[in-house]
């Protein structure tokens, strides 16, 4: 089950990975197309950049965010041992969730279905680390 676990973990790494070159190119061609000036990028003052530029840049800080706390979780998962059918599906919906939040952010940015993939995917997250914290304890 360890590989299995673990394998969340590369996804949740391709994911960033994803919208890191995603953002990338959204803020070259903003830059080509005259939206920002390369004077913008030394302070990262992109308020006059679309939509989409801005909406990926903030994707991408949040796949350091509440994601963090996932690879912390299976961190402690694996020390102790405990990585499980049960954790591994958790973790596979959690990084489900994660990718349909990105999609849905740097896509149509459609607010009530990101905020709803956001908190299902933070209830899988508090479950996760409620779990362990029982079996570390009580299991």
């Amino acid at each position: 089950m360890d590989k299995w676990l673990l394998l969340t973990v590369f996804g949740q790494v391709l994911l960033t990975s994803v919208v890191l070159v995603l953002m990338g190119r959204r803020r070259f061609a903003a830059a080509r197309r005259g939206e920002l000036t390369m004077d913008a990028f030394q302070l990262m003052q992109l308020d006059k950049a679309s939509a989409k530029v801005i909406a990926t840049g903030r994707n991408f800080d949040n796949q350091f965010q509440m994601p963090m706390l996932y690879l912390f979780s299976v961190v402690f998962i694996l020390q102790q041992g405990l990585a499980d059918t049960a954790f591994v599906l958790m973790g596979a919906f959690y990084l489900l969730l994660r990718v349909g939040h990105a999609v849905i952010h740097t896509g149509s940015n459609r607010l009530r279905w990101r905020f709803r993939t956001f908190i299902y995917s933070c209830a899988v997250l508090w479950v996760i680390w409620l779990r362990l914290l029982w079996l570390v304890f009580f299991g």
